[in-house]
């Protein structure tokens, strides 16, 4: 594959607002992709079918040399643009990520998410999270598996999402991946530690009950590492029971609503 797919690649990239949506609509990592980009190494087969696939291209197309593949684009009239147009909100999600652009860096890697349940307010969620940055922004992934002590079937959930770093606050938004029915949001206070244990915060979702209220209830992150066992760290996830010693003292205190804060998890009321 001749340094012409790099060139075409970059011609193709120009018709969106940035290299960085691109890989988010293509799924594919930034590093890798800015490797496509200078022609330092060539895409598999299947990658290259990806990113064909997203810029309406056939692979024979674009590695045609550049010139040939320009033609072809202008003949075509930039249909990338027309047909994808950028929705509204685009620039301002890449100048929040801008403002949160290294910023986040000793937050990368793995932890266990604490909090009273949304549905069942007596009981302690454990579940793992996953920060990860491509170089341009901060995402992370949540894997929730459940079951309750009166319910024979497991839960599994699974949440996608950005993190951001604004004034001085670290933002978490995400949407259940597997079922596509919630939008859940944590804002977490930063620690000005050298080194990342502990994070705590509120997290606002949903109730899966079927009333679905919102519920805000407390949380706590405590840092793994960079490198774990995955499969270790999710049998570890479950439900506990609010004076479960298989979860840190410290953790289920700072979790815990006091007297005067009232229930666990604050339910809305509708009027």
């Amino acid at each position: 594959m001749s340094n012409d797919f790099s060139q075409n690649l970059r011609l193709l990239c120009s018709f969106y607002p940035s290299i960085a949506e691109v890989c988010r609509r293509i799924g594919v990592n930034r590093a890798q992709f800015n490797k496509y980009l200078n022609g330092n190494t060539q895409p598999s087969q299947y990658t290259l079918g990806k990113i064909c696939h997203f810029f309406g291209v056939e692979p024979h197309e674009i590695v045609m040399p550049h010139e040939q593949f320009s033609q072809i684009v202008r003949v075509r009239n930039a249909p990338l643009s027309d047909s994808l147009p950028a929705r509204p909100y685009n620039r301002d999600i890449d100048i929040l990520m801008r403002e949160s652009q290294g910023r986040a860096d000793k937050y990368l890697g793995f932890y266990f998410e604490y909090h009273y349940s949304m549905t069942f307010s007596d009981h302690i969620i454990r579940s793992l999270l996953h920060v990860e940055s491509d170089g341009d922004g901060y995402y992370f992934q949540r894997f929730e598996r459940m079951r309750y002590p009166d319910r024979d079937e497991w839960y599994k959930s699974r949440y996608k999402g950005m993190l951001l770093f604004l004034a001085d606050r670290i933002f978490l938004v995400g949407y259940e991946s597997l079922t596509h029915n919630e939008i859940a949001q944590t804002i977490l206070y930063p620690t000005y530690k050298s080194r990342v244990s502990y994070l705590s915060g509120l997290k606002l979702g949903a109730s899966a009950s079927d009333r679905r209220e919102p519920v805000c209830t407390k949380v706590v992150l405590e840092s793994l590492g960079r490198n774990i066992s995955i499969k270790n760290a999710l049998k570890l996830c479950g439900v506990f029971g609010p004076e479960s010693e298989e979860i840190n003292k410290n953790i289920r205190e700072n979790i815990r609503a006091t007297s005067t804060e009232g229930p666990q998890s604050f339910f809305a009321t509708p009027l």
